[in-house]
């Protein structure tokens, strides 16, 4: 069922991206896509530790106004080292009891999916990801197994991926916290 899902939900995120700039009929498309990491000169490359670090300002972005649930994040990868991975979501959160998701992040890479509502599992103080008044809130989302090496697509989906000229204001919208990066680390025995 879950696959189904996947696959319908798919068709029609490539749907709504051939569609981003063409007017249909009389309606405006409030879609919007900044799509700057799809080539293979900024494809993510798997640290020598085997750690991968996807920051949402370099994934191919996705945002929907009237639905901000599908705002969805891009990455392409090169996984150099297969095996099994944790993997955490960082956002950044005034708010350090509540991150204040309305929705669950998805997670995908292939046929491995997660689905979850971050929460605080860690909180860094003074990091360097996030000015003040932010705070870095690490939140686990399960783990997963990389069977082969080679390029893949990740995708993460959520509300709190902002587009870069978000202005909480204009859209009467809560900024408390955005999501940031997620990081795949190895799990080694």
């Amino acid at each position: 069922m879950k696959r189904i899902l996947f696959t319908c939900s798919a068709i029609l995120m490539v749907a709504l991206f051939s569609s981003c700039g063409k007017n249909v009929g009389s309606r405006e498309n409030t879609a919007t896509a900044d799509v700057n990491s799809t080539s293979d000169e900024n494809k993510i490359l798997q640290e020598k530790d085997g750690s991968i670090s996807l920051r949402v300002e370099r994934a191919a972005l996705y945002h929907d106004v009237t639905d901000p649930k599908n705002n969805t994040a891009e990455w392409s990868v090169l996984v150099s080292k297969s095996g099994r991975f944790d993997v955490w979501l960082s956002s950044a959160t005034i708010d350090t009891t509540n991150l204040r998701y309305r929705n669950n992040v998805r997670f995908n890479i292939r046929e491995n999916n997660i689905e979850k509502r971050p929460g605080c599992d860690k909180i860094i103080l003074h990091s360097s990801d996030v000015a003040y008044p932010y705070f870095r809130a690490d939140s686990f989302m399960g783990s997963l197994y990389i069977q082969d090496t080679g390029s893949y697509s990740i995708t993460v989906i959520s509300d709190k991926i902002l587009p870069k000229d978000y202005n909480a204001a204009a859209l009467n919208t809560d900024d408390s916290s955005k999501l940031i990066s997620v990081f795949l680390t190895p799990i080694t025995n």
